[in-house]
């Protein structure tokens, strides 16, 4: 009403409409409006690092940042951009490693259990990393668990069922990718490669056939040239998986060195992509083995440490992203039993991993040699637990001795070997694991996946795009579109 009362107002109006009218039109192409998206700002990213830790949640991380020195900080943490994305699949609130690795590499949503394919598992679903290769960028997959694992084989490899290893393994060689890096294969264990009755060529094999070099120790993958297309595993567990960063060898390779070998192998004048996951990050929460994730945490973000300090070489042209698939074992930081106490540097007590010390537990129940006051001996010496000499919360009540020796005494009257004794020495392992927790002011509301959305941080060319409240499809099409790959899709 008040622009059309007067001749100065109405002018007013219609110089904005002339002016509106001449920015549509200029936007105009062949009659279509043409939308330049807010990644178009921004320079385009030449290498680009994706970091997933699998299952670290918010909690997770913020409890690896607690058990550092108060000197030190996570390098994801000191990132300029945070974000929140959500994590649900198409077809269940809470999401597998499949569908959310699904989410994160190709934009899409699918079903759980799916990898890089839509629900009706008919169709494929193209990968930021596919689309870096048909872009002229060299590409590098790590994993810290088998690299035909649900994370890693969402950016290589397009299966209906996760669990099809061997199918899965295949299409590293059919990749054309050029570095595959820390766990090994697990379709090449017999269990996998056998079908109907025929073992099915090996993958050492099937990736030297197709022009790479296979490797398992640090000095032979020291030796790869540049430009070299390289799968280097190293020593791996009875799922193909590295240690535990707590168990880890000398020897072996750590989720830092694969990453730094891999930046050496990629650089090149073309950029590259490089997707690394911290896949152990999950297991130990499935265990709920907070010192494990927590030691994990840290091995991961050590990893991003090294994108770091490649970027610092090329600061305007290095994009990184770090985020996760999902949150796992509904981690708290406190609990009800110390309510506002916490103790979280009582973690520090812990020296191996549940998984390591499980198996230390079955040696001994299989030998029938190893008493349960010598048992109690290792949790002193393993987690701290009966060493009252040092901290009186370590102590150990009477109740806890005798629930103790019930479960050592109960596997250790299972027989000897065997996946039955495995899992009686998990029961006395997670009872001592949980003992620690507790005292330590940690809570666990589940031993699988949970629906708590999870943290993003950006640093580099476009990583203002990766802040805010969106869903993890969002993270592949915000990389496809930095990078210029929407015109190759």
């Amino acid at each position: 009403m008040l622009l059309l009362s007067g001749r100065k107002p109405l002018s007013a109006t219609l110089t904005f409409l002339m002016f509106v009218l001449f920015l549509l039109t200029a936007a105009c192409a062949g009659g279509r409006v043409v939308q330049v998206p807010a990644e178009g700002r921004f320079p385009v990213p030449k290498y680009i690092f994706l970091f997933i830790g699998d299952g670290m949640g918010p909690a997770q991380v913020g409890l690896a940042g607690a058990l550092l020195d108060s000197s030190g900080t996570l390098a994801m943490t000191g990132f300029p951009v945070l974000g929140t994305i959500t994590t649900h699949a198409e077809n269940r609130y809470i999401t597998d490693s499949g569908a959310a690795g699904t989410a994160l590499a190709t934009g899409s949503k699918t079903s759980v259990g799916t990898i890089s394919m839509k629900s009706n598992h008919r169709d494929t679903l193209r990968t930021v990393a596919e689309l870096a290769r048909l872009n002229g960028m060299r590409v590098g997959i790590v994993s810290s668990v088998g690299i035909d694992n649900a994370t890693p084989a969402c950016f290589f490899a397009h299966n209906a069922k996760r669990s099809s290893y061997y199918d899965i393994a295949v299409q590293m060689a059919t990749s054309g990718f050029d570095y595959f890096g820390g766990g090994y294969a697990e379709g090449d264990f017999p269990r996998n490669r056998l079908k109907g009755g025929v073992n099915r060529p090996d993958i050492p094999d099937l990736m030297k056939r197709a022009g790479y070099r296979v490797v398992s120790d640090r000095s032979s993958l020291r030796s790869v040239l540049p430009g070299t297309k390289c799968w280097a595993y190293t020593g791996f567990d009875d799922k193909a998986a590295i240690s535990f960063e707590m168990d880890r060898k000398e020897q072996e390779l750590s989720l830092a060195e694969f990453t730094r070998e891999g930046i050496r192998l990629l650089d090149n004048p073309k950029g590259f992509f490089m997707m690394v996951e911290g896949g152990k990050i999950d297991w130990a929460c499935h265990a709920n083995d907070a010192a494990a994730a927590a030691h994990d945490v840290v091995a991961f973000d050590d990893a991003v440490r090294e994108a770091v300090a490649f970027s610092r070489s090329h600061p305007d042209e290095t994009l990184i992203v770090v985020t996760a698939d999902h949150e796992c074992g509904g981690l708290s930081l406190g609990n009800g039993r110390r309510g506002y106490d916490s103790r979280i540097s009582l973690l520090l007590r812990q020296k191996v991993s549940l998984d390591g010390f499980t198996r230390k537990v079955a040696g001994w129940q299989a030998s029938r040699n190893v008493s349960f006051s010598m048992a109690l001996d290792s949790v002193r010496v393993y987690y701290g637990l009966g060493d009252a000499s040092t901290d009186s919360s370590l102590a150990l009540s009477g109740e806890e001795r005798l629930a103790l020796s019930k479960a050592y005494r109960e596997g250790s009257a299972k027989g000897a070997g065997g996946s039955t004794a495995t899992v009686s020495a998990g029961g006395f392992a997670s009872s001592v694991t949980a003992m620690l927790n507790a005292r330590a002011g940690i809570g666990w509301a589940s031993d699988a996946h949970t629906a708590v959305p999870v943290q993003v941080f950006a640093a580099g060319p476009g990583s203002e795009v990766f802040g805010g409240y969106y869903d993890n499809t969002g993270i592949a099409g915000k990389l496809i579109r930095l990078a210029r790959f929407g015109a190759r899709r």
